[in-house]
């Protein structure tokens, strides 16, 4: 059975980081990528960074691009969402994804797996 645990999430200030953490187990995930999505009320999922397990260059939405870093450990089967620099407009439930990576890494409905979601809340 695929599980992914996601963790790290929280309330800080306009500015300050969290990392988030998306713990992998049930399956070999060696051909698989691992998105982040987030979901803010009233708000369609959207794509945030996606990473291959096998390797290769993370891809990022371009509202977080040089703020957010995705980086994984393949011996804890672990992937992790580095945020720095954050803003109000951040604020979300984010959610890791699993699935068979393919040229619509930023498309929801490409992944087969999800975790439970950690909520994000940036204050002003």
């Amino acid at each position: 059975q695929v599980q992914l645990v996601e963790s790290g999430g929280g309330l800080v200030q306009a500015g300050g980081s969290l990392r988030l953490s998306c713990a992998a187990s049930g399956r070999t995930f060696s051909n698989y990528a691992m998105g982040w999505f987030r979901q803010a009320p009233g708000k369609e999922r959207e794509f945030v960074g996606v990473i291959r397990w096998s390797g290769g260059i993370p891809n990022y939405r371009d509202s977080v691009k040089g703020r957010f870093t995705i980086f994984r450990d393949n011996a804890k089967n672990t992937v992790y969402l580095q945020m720095n620099s954050l803003k109000p407009e951040d604020t979300a439930v984010y959610y890791c994804a699993a699935g068979l990576y393919s040229v619509l890494y930023n498309d929801p409905h490409a992944y087969d797996y999800w975790g439970q979601g950690t909520q994000v809340t940036v204050s002003s």
